[in-house]
């Protein structure tokens, strides 16, 4: 049976109420209180994160209607018990100005003492935040719970500005540190954000909360998985190619089983019938790109990096890992756990579907390159070149898309001087076009830097900037190393592409090809 569609709807009780579909999240509820006290969530943003958050404040507040027919109805000790929750949610507000916060701040701390029939005369909000709690516990017998719904925005917002971001971090560690001091009124604590700040820096003063963010038993706290697909939206899913809502939408994981879908792309899917990059359209990632070039990253490198636990949550006002940033911003997933030398864990991280590989490189590619090629970008004529095969047609293509950035953009930009560039704009303007590409895949015998699959073929690309490797042709290499030999299963044809890139000419120099 069709339900309505929760699009834009982060409040739990006008979901259940109205009979909009909902994917039953409350056994991780459950498990939270049964388990511990005070925890912290990461998840990139439109996640579901701020349901979450509504549907612990139902669940702490005893409306045990709303909970009928869902699985924590049966498992919640007593619904009689109602705990007073203070919610703080930072999703609105204006950050970007000195003394914004504390106004924000105060204001959601007025509105709550109003709602309890309380007034509190304190002018800072750590010790009002502190009487509020021990007053709410006093006025009902129960231990308060305290929610907090996007923890960092406030940082996030003035990054740009780094000494009103660390005023901000400072103003928020005090905020925070109230968990630890009020702790024997606190039945519960829950923050959840986009970031996961240093733990030095934010949550000094705090009780240590459990962070949940890569235990596998919590990867699908947020987020849905096949199995939800097929249960709560089969009635969506006639008419729509599964395979390509998979290949568009899925591929997020944090350690658990199985991937999950974006659920803000799904519901637009299902309201639209079309496919289209829905999460991304909804913010700019401009401080990624702009940090990502700033610290010269390859950007073929991205698929496929490697972190550890460290660099994953090494983010702060001014210690910004790409890594961490994008890891926890959504850009990339984990694809995969690996074991350094010394036991500890490594993650194998890369794009987790379609849309985000093809629309983030559009908007590097743009970034790479100046407007006067926005023209050529991306290409649609490459794919149906690669299609039949038309070799000097791809040439011509190569050639135009660096043809048409101009000199004083190469001497203006340290961005067209580091060692990758050439290899970044090409993987770029591939993944833009929305191609099947594999970076270094590796083989027995070495790595080709990129194999491209369309229409049952393989076609394997090495690439040469001629000043800095002037021995040998990078078809030669290919040749030589064999790599071919790896795809002759699965591949019907397999084709070799060597570039060699001249800094000096500002172009291609060479484009060999050869059927192997």
């Amino acid at each position: 049976m069709k339900r309505r569609l929760p699009l834009g709807i982060q409040t739990f009780r006008e979901i259940r109420e109205e009979s909009h579909y909902y994917v039953d999240k409350t056994a991780y509820a459950q498990r939270l209180v049964d388990e511990g006290k005070h925890y912290f969530l990461s998840r990139p943003r439109r996640f579901g994160k701020s349901l979450f958050v509504d549907t612990l404040k139902e669940l702490f507040e005893g409306n045990e209607p709303l909970f009928r027919g869902l699985a924590v109805h049966a498992t919640w000790p007593d619904w009689s018990v109602r705990h007073p929750v203070v919610r703080l949610d930072f999703g609105t507000g204006h950050f970007r100005e000195p003394g914004g916060l504390h106004a924000n701040v105060m204001a959601q701390l007025d509105a709550i003492e109003e709602g309890a029939g309380l007034r509190s005369d304190y002018a800072t909000a750590p010790e009002r935040l502190a009487w509020l709690i021990a007053a709410l516990h006093r006025g009902s017998g129960q231990r308060a719970v305290v929610l907090v719904d996007e923890y960092d925005k406030p940082i996030l917002d003035a990054l740009n500005r780094p000494e009103l971001a660390e005023a901000n971090r400072d103003y928020l560690a005090g905020l925070y540190s109230v968990t630890k001091t009020s702790d024997a009124y606190l039945k519960f604590s829950f923050l959840t954000g986009v970031s996961k700040f240093s733990k030095v820096s934010l949550f000094s003063g705090a009780n240590n909360p459990i962070d949940i963010t890569l235990d596998s038993v919590y990867s699908a706290i947020c987020g849905y998985t096949e199995a939800d697909l097929d249960r709560v939206f089969a009635a969506e899913l006639p008419g729509l190619d599964r395979d390509q809502i998979r290949r568009w939408y899925n591929g997020y994981r944090w350690l658990g089983e199985e991937p999950v879908y974006n659920p803000f792309d799904v519901l637009q899917l299902f309201r639209s019938r079309r496919f289209r990059p829905y999460w991304f359209e909804t913010g700019t990632p401009a401080f990624l790109v702009e940090t990502l070039l700033q610290r010269r990253v390859d950007i073929p490198s991205l698929d496929g990096l490697l972190s550890d636990d460290e660099l994953l949550s090494k983010f702060d006002v001014k210690d910004v890992a790409p890594e961490a940033l994008l890891f926890q911003s959504g850009y990339l997933t984990i694809l995969g756990e690996e074991q350094a030398f010394d036991g500890s864990a490594l993650y194998r991280l890369g794009y987790p579907n379609y849309e985000v590989r093809r629309s983030l490189n559009r908007s590097l590619l743009a970034a790479l390159t100046p407007p006067e090629c926005a023209g050529r970008r991306p290409d649609l004529r490459l794919a149906e070149r690669l299609g039949t095969n038309d070799f000097a047609g791809i040439e011509e293509l190569v050639r135009g898309l660096f043809a048409g950035i101009p000199y004083e953009w190469h001497t203006r930009n340290e961005i067209a001087r580091y060692e990758g560039y050439y290899a970044s704009v090409f993987y770029a303007w591939l993944a833009a076009v929305g191609l099947d590409i594999t970076v270094e895949d590796a083989s027995s015998r070495g790595r080709a830097d990129l194999a491209v699959r369309f229409a049952g073929a393989v076609y394997l690309f090495e690439f040469k900037v001629v000043e800095q490797a002037p021995e040998g042709s990078a078809l030669a290499q290919l040749q030589a190393k064999g790599y071919a030999d790896k795809y002759r299963v699965e591949a019907k044809e397999i084709h070799l592409i060597g570039l060699e890139f001249s800094r000096e000419q500002r172009n291609i120099v060479a484009f060999e090809t050869e059927r192997a």
